[in-house]
Parts: structure tokens; C-alpha cells; sequence
């Protein structure tokens, strides 16, 4: 079953956290935080809508001006979400710079930031490069439920967990999945062709089934086409399926707020992207450092019932140790370290 989008690390385990999603079948993309993204080639950035921040500590955001260089005069607008006081901090990265012949750049730039306030309230702004990038406040919004951005075939939800400060754990979830079932495809002599994703398309949206779709194809014979419903061709070719959840969650305590927000969130997850940052045997350092430890990130994905995990974001101490950080990840999730944690909620 092919997924509507990839997700991948931007770094290694040891690297600033980042999590770049590509959607496979257009030219777009989602990443959430922003550190250190040189990894990412500048065609990758340019696909980029939104970019969903965890919060504004420096190895999760300070890729902000990396980002604003590549796009800059090249890419029309660009939405940013993150936690109490980020549009604050999104403008002081802008009035850092001298703003004085931007606006003459022939592709305007305008940078949509959304915070998220532990409240449920969202604060907005708008930065323009034809005004130098200066501050226009929007209408600020009530969120419905824990959904952060609402699409036709995906959504982004998001909680908060405690890190000492406010920082969002988020979920990507396709609204649904269509499956091309070929073998019925062939029985109807018909083959690929733009026509299907015009047609997933319109299931994804909620078409009328009396919507007509021209199915176009070639065969030996040379090229066909007729005109179908939606309703006719959907039940003929196509299954859908629920939509794969992603989760990525980094920066938080072992604590049981923590805990449920995460069940909350990210119950029954198909891929859990996951911080990882000690070992079991420094529990007490990682307390006092607000982070997980493996096993407790393997204990978390067990709870929510994630059917992959990927750890990640592990501290440079274990440098030559990495295998014994994924390892006791794995072993927590799966359920062979069963016995109490040292730091058990």
C-alpha cells in the first residue's frame, strides 16, 4: 500500500530533531522543527508549506534563518505553528535583519505564523517582504479540538507535554487511503493514467457520486477514452482504507500528564518518531534534564499501541553507544523489559 507521504529525520539520531515529510504524488512537503536542516538540499525546503515547531529551544528552531534565505524571493508563502510566544519570536528573527530592498523582489514572501496557546486560543500574524516584513496581526481563533491544520486528505492534531515549558507533541494523519485495485483495473482493460488520481481525488473530497470522470488510457490498440461517475469507477478500481497516523514527540518528562496527553494523541499510531535522549541507567539525569530515557520512549509507544517506532535525538554521551539506546528503546515497546521503571509515573 503506497502512503500519500514519506517521513523521514532530517539528521541522524544525534542531530537536531526534525522530521521532513514528503508527499509522494505532489511537489510538497511538511517538516516539524527546525534546527539544523543543511542536510535538506534547497529543492526539498522549496516544497515546504508548513513547518510545525515543538517548541523555540535553540536546537528545534534555529534553522529559521537557513530556511528564510533558500525561499526568500523564490517561494510565495510559508506557514509556521508553535507554542505560547512564538509569533513573538518569529517576528524578533525578522527585525534582526535590514529589510530596505526586499520588497522589490519580484516573488513576494509572506510568512503565516500561527501560536498555539495552552488555552486552546490561536494568536496570528502575517510578515510581508513587500512591507519589510513588519508585523500585521490577524484575527486570533478558537482551535476545534486538538486539530492544528485541517486538509481535504490530511490533517496535523497536537497536544501539549511539559518540558518545563510548553511543547507540542504532534500527529499526521491521512484523512483516508485509496488503493487502485489493479486486478480489477486489468479485467476492465484499463490502465494508469492521470485519470486515477483525479478520481482519488475525488473520493478523498466527498465528490457527488454523480461527478464525471474522463478516463483516458493507451493500449496496443492505441489511445481510448469515455466519460464515468465517480460513484460507478470508485466501487469498479478503488479501495479505501483508513488514513496512516504519524506521531513525532520530543522534549518532555516521564510524567503521567505527559502520559495521558500522549494516549490522547497518538492512540493505536501506525509510526512513532520518538526522543530518546538516555539510558535507563541515567534516569535520574534524565529527570533532571526534563527528557526520556529509551526505555521510558519504549514504554510511551507501548501504551499508545505504535506498530513502528524510530528513536531518535539521542545525547552525544552515548556517541559509541547508539545500539544500546535503540535497544532498550525496542526491547521497552515490545514488551521484553517489562519490570518498573526507576522513574515510574
Amino acid at each position: 500500500m503506497r502512503s500519500l507521504f514519506e517521513p523521514s529525520l532530517v539528521n541522524d539520531a544525534f542531530g537536531d530533531p526534525g522530521l521532513f515529510v514528503d508527499f509522494c504524488d505532489e511537489r510538497r512537503a511538511l517538516l516539524f522543527d527546525l534546527g539544523n536542516i543543511a542536510t535538506l538540499p534547497p529543492r526539498k525546503l522549496m516544497r515546504l508549506s508548513h513547518v510545525f515547531v515543538t517548541h523555540a529551544h535553540m536546537d528545534h528552531f534555529s534553522g529559521f534563518d537557513h530556511l528564510l534565505r533558500v525561499v526568500l524571493g523564490r517561494k510565495a508563502g510559508l506557514v509556521l505553528v508553535g507554542a505560547p510566544g512564538f509569533v513573538a519570536q518569529v517576528e524578533h528573527k525578522l527585525r534582526a535583519y535590514t529589510w530596505n530592498v526586499v520588497h522589490r523582489y519580484e516573488v513576494e514572501l509572506v510568512i503565516e505564523a500561527r501560536e498555539i496557546g495552552t488555552d486552546g486560543r490561536v494568536v496570528q500574524a502575517r510578515f510581508s517582504s513587500r512591507k519589510g516584513f513588519a508585523r500585521e496581526s490577524c484575527a486570533s481563533i478558537e482551535l476545534s479540538d486538538d486539530v492544528l491544520h485541517d486538509e481535504t486528505i490530511f490533517r496535523v492534531r497536537g497536544r501539549f507535554v511539559d518540558h518545563d515549558v510548553p511543547c507540542l507533541a504532534y500527529a499526521l494523519e491521512e484523512t483516508a487511503h485509496v488503493n487502485v485495485a489493479k486486478d480489477r483495473l486489468v479485467r476492465l482493460g484499463l490502465s494508469t493514467g492521470p485519470w486515477l488520481r483525479e478520481l482519488k481525488h475525488a473520493v478523498l473530497t466527498g465528490a457527488a457520486a454523480t461527478t464525471p470522470i474522463e478516463v483516458r488510457w493507451r493500449d496496443r490498440h492505441g489511445e481510448h477514452a469515455m466519460t464515468r461517475q465517480v460513484g460507478e469507477l470508485r466501487h469498479l478500481v478503488l479501495d479505501v482504507v483508513p488514513g496512516r497516523r504519524v506521531g513525532y514527540v520530543t522534549d518532555l518528562r516521564y510524567t503521567k500528564p505527559n502520559l495521558d496527553a500522549l494516549w490522547q494523541l497518538l492512540a493505536g499510531v501506525d509510526l512513532l518518531f520518538i526522543e530518546s535522549v538516555f539510558l535507563d541507567e541515567d534516569a535520574d539525569h534524565a529527570a533532571r534534564k526534563n527528557h526520556l530515557t529509551a526505555r521510558q520512549a519504549g514504554r510511551i509507544a507501548r501504551m499508545v499501541g505504535a506498530k513502528a517506532i524510530v528513536p531518535f535525538h539521542f545525547s552525544p554521551r552515548y556517541q559509541d553507544r547508539p545500539a544500546e539506546l535503540i535497544a532498550e528503546a525496542r526491547a521497552a515497546w515490545s514488551g521484553v523489559a517489562a519490570s518498573p521503571d526507576r522513574r515510574d509515573p
